[in-house]
C-alpha cells in the first residue's frame, strides 16, 4: 500500500489524529491539476501533516445550467490517477451516482459522498461495496444524529460484500440557516463521533458558503474558515479538515468565495496543528 495512504488508513483508526483533505474544488484542467498537486504536496509535507488530495472530476450539483462543473469523468479521472502515481499522494473525488462508485473505486483512494446525496441508499451501499474508505458528508438539512442511519447503510453494505466496515468517515459541512445561509453547531462533531463511531472531518470550506447568494452561483465568507477549522480542532472531536484551496480564489470558476489562497494556506496549517497538540498531545497522524 502507498506509505501515505497507509498513513490516512492510520488516522481513521485512531482518534487522536489529524489529516487533511485539500485541493481544489474542481479539475480545471490537467496542468493546472499537476501543479496544484505537487505544490500542495510540498506545502503539507513541510509541515509534516497527512495530505489527501481532493479534487472533483463533475461538480453534477452547479446552481445554474451555466455553472462550471470539470472534465467530465473520463478525463478527470486521467488526471487523478496521474497525481495519485507521480506524486504518491491518496486521492480523493466525489461519487454522484451508483454506476460511478466501481469506475471511480479503481482510479481513486477514497469515495466522498456529497452532502445533498447522503439519504441515497442506493448510493451509499454502492460506494461501501467498493472497499474504498468513504467520506460521507452530513446533509446540510440533516441533524448530526441522523448521521448514525447513513453509517448503519455504510456498514450493512460493507459487511455483505464481505468487506471491512471500518473505514467511514463522517463529515460536518454546516446546516441551513434560513434561505441562503448555514450555520456550524460545533456540538455535532461530537456527537457524530459518539454516535457513530467513524472518524469526523470538518468541512471549514462549505461551512462557509452561502448557497446561491450569487444569483446563478454560491457566494461565500472566506474570512471566516480559519476561524472555523480552528474551533473544530479545538472541540477535540475532530479526526480531520477538508479545506478547499486554489493559488487565486477570485479567479477560480467554482466556489472561490470560500476557498483558502495557496499563500494563507500554511498559516492555517501551523495554527490548526499546534491546536491539536495543545488538546491531544499528539504532533499529528505520522507519529
Amino acid at each position: 500500500m502507498n506509505p501515505a495512504l497507509r498513513a490516512v488508513y492510520d488516522c481513521f483508526r485512531r482518534p487522536s489524529g489529524l489529516f487533511f483533505i485539500a485541493g481544489p474544488c474542481v479539475i480545471e484542467n490537467r496542468s493546472f491539476a499537476l501543479e496544484t498537486a505537487e505544490e500542495l504536496k510540498h506545502i503539507f509535507t513541510s509541515h509534516d501533516l497527512p495530505l489527501i488530495y481532493k479534487s472533483s472530476f463533475d461538480k453534477a450539483n452547479r446552481s445554474s445550467i451555466s455553472g462550471f462543473r470539470g472534465l467530465g469523468m473520463e478525463n478527470g479521472l486521467s488526471i487523478l490517477s496521474e497525481i495519485r502515481e507521480k506524486f504518491g499522494l491518496p486521492v480523493l473525488t466525489d461519487v454522484h451516482e451508483t454506476w460511478q462508485a466501481k469506475v471511480v473505486a479503481e482510479a481513486v483512494d477514497i469515495l466522498q459522498v456529497p452532502a445533498f446525496l447522503c439519504r441515497q441508499t442506493d448510493l451509499i451501499a454502492a460506494v461501501a461495496e467498493t472497499g474504498k474508505p468513504v467520506n460521507i458528508k452530513k446533509g446540510q438539512f440533516l441533524s448530526p444524529w441522523d448521521m448514525k442511519n447513513v453509517v448503519d447503510k455504510a456498514r450493512f453494505a460493507a459487511q455483505r460484500a464481505g468487506l471491512p466496515d471500518d473505514h467511514f468517515s463522517v463529515c460536518e459541512r454546516g446546516t441551513f440557516f434560513g434561505y441562503g445561509n448555514l450555520v456550524v453547531d460545533m456540538r455535532s462533531t461530537k456527537i457524530m463521533a459518539d454516535i457513530t463511531g467513524c472518524p469526523v472531518v470538518f468541512d471549514a470550506t462549505h461551512s462557509v458558503q452561502l448557497p446561491g447568494a450569487l444569483g446563478n452561483c454560491s457566494g461565500g465568507q472566506r474570512e471566516f474558515l480559519p476561524g472555523l477549522a480552528r474551533a473544530a480542532v479545538a472541540t477535540g472531536a475532530v479526526s480531520g479538515l477538508f479545506i478547499e484551496t486554489h493559488p487565486n480564489p477570485d479567479e477560480a470558476p467554482c466556489d472561490g468565495p470560500n476557498m483558502v489562497s495557496f499563500k494563507d494556506l500554511p498559516g492555517l496549517l501551523t495554527e490548526t496543528k499546534k491546536i491539536h497538540q495543545l488538546v491531544h498531545g499528539a504532533p499529528s497522524c505520522r507519529s
